[in-house]
């Protein structure tokens, strides 16, 4: 299944073919911000007016119909934490988040939950049947440290089954773009317990540099967790390469604003 751009009230968003749940990958455009958080800046920290901030949460909130003063945050802080929330964990802008989390899954209907990234691999994820969802915020270090393994227990544990949930794996940093050093491949041999052919390879001509495929490694790992390669879909597009359209740290030197990945029960 394959990604969609949709004009949703003039804030345009990327949605999951097989993703039912209420959902959107946001893009940098349909918001009122300026300078370089031009125009659809989600983030809350990142040095922009809260008060355009919270007029770009109200247009996202309106496009995907949700509430945005009630959703569920974390504090992501690259860990391979995931918390189930519930009511008591809606808040508003700007109200501090007392947990911190990479990843959120609940099985509340109506309760928006969201995770930030500029270049990190969103994942969501829905267990139709029995009404669980998931959003993950996997950079690198979250998925070696099996971020998504931890996501998906979690789903288990509120009645969920690997082979009825469904991933969508948003737009992030891709293969092209993903430069790194030794240490990085090795992280994703030992996470994916060496099934990691065509996940990496080096650099030509400069020695100790290699390009990875962190999109391909969690798609392979969802695979391991139980989920059926065909419930999987992978966005195509790198947010280095259209720093253009989506927010990216590497492309900015991180003058930016974040973009959200979405998901809410009906």
């Amino acid at each position: 299944m394959s990604f969609a751009e949709r004009n949703l009230n003039g804030v345009i968003c990327m949605i999951a073919g097989n993703i039912a749940a209420r959902h959107g990958f946001t893009t940098r455009f349909g918001g009122v911000s300026t300078g370089v958080f031009e125009s659809l800046n989600l983030g809350e920290n990142r040095g922009d007016d809260p008060e355009l901030v919270r007029e770009n949460f109200r247009r996202m909130g309106q496009a995907l119909g949700i509430d945005p003063e009630a959703m569920a945050f974390s504090r992501q802080v690259h860990g391979n934490q995931v918390r189930v929330v519930a009511e008591g964990d809606r808040r508003s802008l700007f109200q501090p988040v007392e947990y911190e989390a990479d990843g959120l899954v609940t099985n509340v209907k109506g309760l928006p939950i969201i995770i930030f990234t500029a270049d990190c691999v969103p994942v969501l994820l829905h267990d139709p049947m029995a009404g669980v969802i998931g959003a993950i915020h996997c950079g690198w270090r979250s998925s070696v440290m099996d971020i998504l393994g931890a996501a998906v227990e979690k789903m288990v544990s509120l009645g969920a089954e690997p082979g009825h949930i469904r991933a969508a794996i948003g737009p992030a940093i891709d293969k092209c773009c993903f430069e790194t050093g030794p240490e990085v491949p090795g992280a994703v041999e030992k996470y994916l317990n060496g099934d990691t052919e065509g996940l990496y390879w080096p650099r030509p001509g400069v020695q100790g540099k290699f390009f990875v495929d962190l999109k391909g490694a969690n798609r392979r790992r969802l695979i391991q967790l139980g989920l059926k390669p065909e419930s999987i879909s992978v966005s195509q597009e790198c947010t280095v390469c259209r720093a253009d359209k989506y927010w990216s740290h590497r492309a900015t030197k991180g003058r930016r604003g974040s973009q959200a990945a979405v998901i809410c029960l009906d």
